[in-house]
């Protein structure tokens, strides 16, 4: 969008109170016009914002937004009722936005600094810095060193975990939206059959980038999984010198080769990876147990905690498209730190709160109150 010649402005939750649908960091793309991408609440909202939106796209200037929804009545005749304060950020997107997207095409985390409250006459809402893990920044950043810095923990632990947080900067009247924008966490599939299928799209829909590695050439893997990220063959001894799997790394074992699954099973249990989930039933793993040589058997017995077999959630699933969704919904818990349960039966929010002091007054017009 930034290189597009159709305007639109970037709206993103930057801070909230209470109960709301999205949480701080969620985003949405609202083009000229009213259309975009992405949602920021379940639509109660849309309307409003897709008209500040198109203010904003006008003006050039950005603006923050805070609508009250404390209140059970009738809130501009929409029964919204959502018992949250939400603040939310209003840009034009532009070609200011290229590093982060850049860093993004990339797999490169970093954080994005933007002001959204200021008394400072140097400062206005929208300047902006992108911040590296290592505090690096590019040059000609909108925001002083000394609010950067005054940031820096917060923003360097942000880009890696992907948190967002709006913070008051200490000594500063000037509150920023510290904004973590970590790579996606990657679903790697080893197998090229048919039921590839619906994994893929699964794991595209919920925020993987999906690597598809086969161990069989003659196959357009491809042509067969246009919606992969990545597809590539491999032979399976050779898997971690052709291939980086990282602590970010969800790989799936599914060749439906007793053979190729074993060999993979014992390599990928060398590397980072915090799941590896491997179809068939436990029958089929105990046998491959049995068939490992001594170091092959230390190596999987030692990482136990990390091998799901059966695979997926008990949904009770049984065609190709439910067991794709069991399959991805383990792996989004074990990336997510949850143990999977039923939402009713959680104690307290169901979204992780970023704990870094109280949230700023609301530093945007009040249409809800």
């Amino acid at each position: 969008m930034t290189d597009s010649d159709r305007r639109a402005a970037l709206a993103t939750v930057v801070a909230v109170e209470g109960s709301a649908y999205r949480r701080p960091g969620a985003k949405a793309v609202i083009e000229e016009g009213g259309d975009g991408t992405g949602t920021i609440t379940p639509g109660c909202l849309e309307d409003e914002v897709a008209e500040l939106a198109s203010e904003v796209i006008e003006s050039g200037k950005p603006t923050v937004v805070t609508y009250d929804l404390m209140d059970d009545d009738d809130v501009w005749g929409l029964g919204v009722g959502c018992n949250g304060i939400i603040d939310i950020l209003l840009e034009p997107l532009d070609a200011s936005f290229e590093p982060v997207a850049s860093a993004y095409a990339d797999d490169e985390p970093v954080a994005v600094v933007t002001a959204v409250e200021s008394a400072r006459d140097d400062i206005v809402v929208g300047n902006r810095t992108v911040v590296r893990p290592d505090g690096s920044t590019d040059e000609g950043g909108g925001l002083p060193r000394s609010v950067v810095d005054a940031v820096a923990d917060a923003a360097a632990d942000f880009a890696v975990s992907g948190k967002s947080r709006s913070i008051a900067v200490s000594g500063e009247p000037v509150t920023v939206f510290v904004d973590g924008v970590a790579p996606l966490p990657k679903l790697a599939i080893l197998g090229s059959g048919y039921d590839v299928g619906p994994l893929v799209k699964c794991g595209k829909r919920n925020g993987f980038r999906v690597r598809i590695i086969g161990f069989r050439g003659g196959i357009d893997l491809a042509a067969r999984f246009p919606e992969a990220d990545e597809t590539g063959t491999a032979r399976v001894t050779d898997l971690r010198a052709d291939y980086t799997f990282d602590e970010r790394t969800y790989a799936v074992v599914m060749s439906h080769n007793f053979v190729d699954d074993r060999f993979a099973v014992a390599e990928l249990l060398k590397t980072d990876v915090p799941y590896l989930g491997l179809m068939g039933p436990r029958e089929r793993f105990e046998e491959m147990l049995e068939s490992y040589d001594e170091e092959q058997r230390r190596t999987v017995e030692a990482n136990l905690d990390r091998v799901y077999t059966p695979v997926g959630l008990d949904l009770g699933a049984g065609s190709p498209h439910q067991i794709a969704t069991s399959v991805v919904a383990e792996a989004l818990a074990i990336h997510n730190d949850r143990t999977p349960d039923h939402l009713r039966a959680r104690k307290g929010p169901i979204h992780d709160r970023v704990e870094l002091g109280q949230r700023a007054e609301a530093p945007g017009v009040d249409r809800g109150s």
